[in-house]
């Protein structure tokens, strides 16, 4: 079993996928290992090859290169629950047809200003299709490696369409918008999430405090909930058996097991039956089956089975940050609560399991890179039990009893007024303790780390027990790598249709450009914010925003509330947040950090946003770097004769590669060697232009590109090659072309 669950997970960590004549192989090979009872090299490769087998089928499904951008006019279901949103909605189409097309057999949709779309309906839709691709950042989220972890071969946005057939067996999406219509004091989002374990309807400052708080798992339906209500169901049997209300005519035992196995698996229905989720009623009716069958149940086997379980069913489940984290929560309470000698008290077992999990899990979620609350172990204390024995029966009750007049409509408003309680009461703490973002730590420190939060889970009387916290707390103390002397790291981050440029000297730190916002889709808060944190920035000496355009200076507000900003430099002030302190763009304006010479320009004739663009010169031991905005071609001229345009090394693109940009007399005189293109794949501008290119050819450039290569990462003053984040192999990622 650990030998199946080992070659099973094995799939996370390639970089390729074998040949399918390997794959072959590796199967026949385990197959004739068998009858020679070599049984953990045999489960091992047969783990492995399925994996790759499967995913390998899941790669096969992927829209095809030839049909990329194209409109075609597509036939399908809709599945899942939509997402509306004030902007559209964005919906999965199954069971897909286009004629003349072989599509994908699900397909991941945005329609913008769209009309209500339910789920089970059919519809024809043209949809303009995409390969699946997403914004890949250093140590940021894998959008590629999440859709195909949901099997999605492409995604589209919808110019027109038509329903073709009502809604046909929709109960959840029928169900949702009965929850969204009653009154639950605002809180109908978060009972929807609860019990049918959607969370799209929560807004971002929701999702927020529940980050903040390390209370995330409590409003997404997990094991706890799962286990919470099995649990419920086999007490009332038993009680009532016990108290001789339970018919005589009925084994009591069977049926307390059958009907909690039953409440459990109709509760993960309820939910889309996620990784979570099964994990859960694995386990649980591994419980209730040896329950029933009255032999002792070892704490280890049941994980090892249901891990083997949702991999065998779902092998790409393991590309999925809460995958890992479900599975080592479980194994973190049963080595702690495993094998103990004598009785825990109420208080005890109130609070130690919020510790053990904090300690436990933080590990796992460094190496996973992702948010650690340092108030989740205090949140929980209370979050827990008041979900799981207020807000959580009130909301299935309510649910169940909404055929009865008022009955389900007032339950629900108690559970939804449970909930703002919550939610005051978290946001006031994610208040004083918001989430720490930790730097990436070497594999050595973790490894240490890792071992240290092993330590503190073990009994109280294991020797040099106490030696984990220096060990676990070893990961937050470890080395950062500085920046050398004279030198700087610049990162152009992939921000889509926007821009965004770290630049950090030894002991400065400089924002050029803070990425786009549409809405509520803010890439300042979503990636550049995150990104700074990441590499253990904790304000900046200086923010540059080269103008006023939303994908621009659309992520200055986020970035500004999220950190200490000392100066601020834009060519306008006009559109930028007003709590800004806007220091004008000077021409000539030089300063030295650390060895590292930076100087501004604007063009002083500039009538509109982008020829004004504040244009930034770094220069590092001989090494530049021209930070350009969006001037044109009039301002590119205007440039020419300032002192600033001499050869250069490094030139970011102006506007993005546009046509009214990157002139021949400009290129000419710079000479650049390589040119950063900030630009999201597909835009509707046309980004860069064919004639564009062609220049940056023509004089020797090379050319790295945000869309095709991610994000970029070089040393100026090194005069090294720089890292693109794609060159990081991951089987599910297109080679670099």
């Amino acid at each position: 079993m650990f030998a199946l669950g080992l070659g099973l997970l094995s799939l996370r960590f390639l970089p390729t996928l074998p040949p399918t004549g390997w794959l072959l192989a590796l199967l026949v090979m385990a197959l004739m290992l068998l009858p020679f009872r070599t049984y953990p090299l045999a489960f091992l490769l047969l783990g492995l090859s399925w994996a790759c087998i499967s995913a390998q089928w899941a790669l096969d499904d992927r829209l095809r290169p030839a049909l990329e951008g194209q409109t075609r006019w597509v036939e399908g279901r809709v599945v899942g629950l939509p997402q509306h949103t004030s902007t559209g909605v964005r919906f999965e189409l199954a069971d897909n047809r286009s004629r003349n097309a072989r599509l994908p057999k699900r397909i991941r949709v945005s329609w913008h200003g769209g009309p209500p779309v339910n789920s089970g309906e059919r519809w024809r839709l043209a949809v303009t299709l995409r390969r699946p691709s997403g914004l890949l950042n250093f140590h940021g989220f894998d959008y590629e490696a999440w859709l195909l972890a949901q099997r999605i071969g492409a995604t589209g946005s919808v110019k027109d369409g038509q329903r073709l057939a009502p809604a046909h067996n929709a109960w959840r999406d029928s169900l949702r918008q009965r929850l969204s219509s009653v009154d639950a004091l605002g809180r109908e989002a978060g009972l929807a999430a609860l019990v049918l374990g959607d969370g799209s309807g929560l807004a971002t400052q929701d999702w927020q405090v529940l980050q903040d708080t390390g209370t995330v798992h409590l409003l997404v339906i997990s094991g706890q909930h799962i286990g919470l209500l099995a649990g419920l169901i086999y007490g009332l049997v038993a009680g009532l058996a016990r108290y001789g209300c339970w018919p005589r005519a009925l084994p009591w035992l069977p049926w307390a097991c059958g009907l909690a196995f039953a409440a459990a698996l109709g509760y993960g229905l309820l939910a889309g039956f996620g990784v979570p989720v099964q994990r859960a009623c694995v386990m649980v009716g591994l419980v209730l089956l040896w329950r029933l069958r009255f032999r002792h149940l070892g704490v280890w086997w049941p994980l090892l089975l249901a891990l083997d379980g949702v991999l065998m069913l779902e092998p790409l489940a393991s590309l999925q940050p809460g995958f890992w984290l479900s599975f080592a929560a479980v194994a973190v309470l049963v080595l702690a609560f495993g094998g103990r000698l004598g009785a825990w008290s109420l208080w005890q077992l109130w609070t130690r399991p919020q510790w053990l999990i904090a300690i436990g899990l933080f590990p796992v979620l460094l190496v996973l890179g992702l948010p650690i609350s340092l108030s989740a172990p205090v949140a929980n204390l209370f979050a827990v039990p008041w979900i799981s024995l207020v807000v959580l029966p009130l909301a299935l009750l309510g649910t169940a009893l909404l055929v009865v007049p008022f009955v389900g409509e007032g339950l629900l408003w108690l559970a939804g007024g449970a909930l703002e309680v919550l939610f005051r009461s978290l946001a006031l703490l994610a208040g004083q303790r918001p989430a720490w973002i930790p730097v990436e730590v070497p594999l050595g420190y973790w490894a240490v780390s890792l071992a240290g939060a092993v330590l503190l889970l073990l009994p109280k009387g294991v020797p040099i027990r106490l030696l984990g916290w220096p060990m676990l707390l070893l990961a937050i103390f470890a080395p950062r790598q500085m920046v050398p002397h004279g030198q700087v790291e610049v990162t152009q981050l992939d921000v889509g249709q926007g821009q965004a440029l770290i630049l950090r000297t030894r002991h400065h730190t400089l924002l050029y450009d803070t990425g786009p916002r549409s809405g509520a889709f803010d890439l300042g808060a979503r990636v550049v914010l995150p990104a700074l944190r990441k590499l253990g920035v904790e304000s900046l000496d200086m923010m540059v925003i080269s103008h006023a355009h939303a994908d621009h200076a659309g992520g200055a507000a986020a970035v500004a509330l999220g950190l200490a900003v000392k100066r601020v430099v834009g060519a306008e002030a006009d559109g930028l947040p007003v709590f800004l302190a806007i220091a004008r763009c000077v021409s000539g304006e030089q300063w030295v950090w650390d060895g590292v010479s930076f100087e501004l320009w604007q063009w002083p004739g500039a009538t509109s946003s982008n020829p004004k663009s504040c244009v930034l010169r770094v220069q590092a031991s001989g090494e530049r770097l021209l930070l350009t905005g969006d001037i044109d071609r009039a301002a590119e001229q205007a440039f020419l004769a300032s002192p600033l345009a001499v050869p250069t090394d490094w030139l970011q693109a102006p506007h993005h590669g546009s046509r009214s940009s990157s002139s021949w007399p400009f290129l000419a005189q710079l000479t650049p060697k390589s040119v950063l293109i900030s630009r999201g794949r597909g835009n509707a501008f046309g980004h860069p232009h064919p004639q564009v290119m062609q220049r940056y050819q023509a004089v020797g450039s090379r050319v790295y590109d945000s869309a095709e290569q991610g994000a970029v990462r070089l040393q100026l003053g090194a005069y090294e090659s720089p890292v693109v984040a794609r060159s990081q192999r991951r089987f599910w990622r297109e080679a670099l072309p």
